[in-house]
């Protein structure tokens, strides 16, 4: 038995980082590691304050993701966005598993601290909007928490006044020779859409002959998968909410849980659900 302490120097690691780049200087770990600013000593607020910060850098790799899967559709080009929207749907699971650790506070734990929180709330996470409009969820009055921030508001204007992510499919899919009336191009990007027999139809083809239309089957496939994991993390959400503060008012004015059981009842890409009836 060797007794000697393994050295790593001795297999070639670097071990002086003095006048070079760290590993902690590359992810500016000390930034992100002091931005835990707790308001009360409650134990769990730490828990809060993470969970959600963490939720925050996760959905910012999603819009990364589904903006590029937008401009690779746009560009004739689906195959690479089906990689991206598999991790959109991945980054959603983890957003999902984020929940199972917070619904380790109790309503008494939440108690000590929830006062500290004032008027903020998750309602007004500017990420998570945008997420929704890119998604195509265009519904404009969810501006109104934004619009003392002129940075945030032009960033969710220069979304809204493009093709969403269900619009550029739609698009394609009227490229490719199929007839979804007048979402071959609808002009007006801030109007939320409303659901058309004919993109039903294009869809329902598709689906019939998925062999034929593997790319444009796949890349619905895939839409489906990024809107599943979506609506887990709306219901985990859901029950979290009920489980910690029953159905209190949210701290940001909204109904709580009835507010959140609302947003159950949005489809991003409403065809693609009905098509599975039609077949």
């Amino acid at each position: 038995m060797n007794l000697k302490p393994y050295n790593p120097a001795e297999d070639g690691a670097e071990m002086s980082f003095g006048d070079r780049m760290s590993y902690s200087d590359y992810l500016h770990l000390e930034g992100i590691l002091n931005a835990q600013k707790p308001l009360s000593d409650a134990h769990d607020e730490l828990l809060f304050i993470i969970q959600h910060q963490t939720s925050e850098l996760w959905m910012k790799l999603a819009i990364h993701e589904i903006a590029s899967a937008m401009t690779a559709i746009r560009a004739d080009n689906p195959q690479p966005a089906f990689k991206m929207l598999s991790r959109v749907a991945r980054i959603f699971e983890q957003l999902n598993n984020a929940w199972d650790v917070l619904r380790t506070m109790t309503p008494s734990e939440y108690t000590e601290f929830r006062a500290s929180l004032g008027k903020s709330s998750g309602f007004q996470s500017y990420q998570y909007r945008a997420i929704e409009f890119l998604a195509g969820n265009r519904n404009q009055t969810m501006l109104g928490p934004h619009t003392h921030r002129a940075d945030i508001m032009t960033m969710l204007e220069e979304i809204l006044a493009k093709p969403s992510l269900y619009d550029e499919a739609l698009m394609l899919l009227a490229r490719r020779g199929f007839d979804v009336g007048e979402d071959a191009n609808r002009g007006d990007w801030r109007s939320a859409r409303k659901p058309s027999e004919k993109v039903l139809d294009a869809w329902e083809q598709i689906y019939l002959a998925p062999e034929r239309y593997w790319e444009l089957y796949e890349l619905a496939e895939k839409l489906v998968d990024f809107e599943d994991y979506f609506r887990r993390w709306r219901f985990n959400h859901v029950t979290t909410v009920e489980r910690v503060i029953g159905f209190k008012r949210g701290t940001g004015g909204t109904s709580g849980t009835q507010y959140l059981k609302k947003m159950l009842e949005i489809e991003l890409f409403p065809e693609l659900w009905r098509v599975r009836t039609v077949l």
